[in-house]
């Protein structure tokens, strides 16, 4: 199985006012574009900020997961998500979220860790 990259899911308070959410992602924006991040996504629940000289170094800021059940801690990104999920079910994992396409161009799951940590498993379609 191929991963494609690892990006640490932040969360920011105000996860139920548009408004201070806002705000929160464009503070982490600006806080983070001071180490020399710049935003290459934002949903306004969730923004990822990349390295402009390497694109797969990257973090996300979220208020929530507007489309999923929980907040994950960790998103992975793999080749392909259908065999990894297959991989995880056979292994008695627990699938927290199933299999989606979301409408923002991911299909993905979320799994839980030995730790009790959520995991966001996707590609991008």
């Amino acid at each position: 199985m191929s991963i494609r990259r690892v990006v640490p899911n932040i969360p920011v308070g105000a996860s139920d006012d548009t408004e201070a959410g806002a705000a929160a992602l464009r503070d982490n924006a600006a806080f983070y574009g001071l180490l020399g991040f710049e935003e290459v996504m934002n949903h306004g629940w969730i923004m990822t900020l990349a390295s402009p000289t390497r694109p797969a170094a990257q973090i996300s800021v979220m208020t929530a997961d507007r489309t999923g059940p929980v907040t994950p801690d960790l998103s992975v990104e793999v080749e392909d998500v259908d065999a990894v999920h297959a991989a995880l079910v056979g292994a008695g994992a627990e699938i927290v979220y199933g299999l989606h396409d979301e409408e923002w161009g991911v299909r993905r799951f979320f799994v839980r860790d030995p730790n009790g940590r959520v995991i966001n498993v996707l590609t991008h379609r």
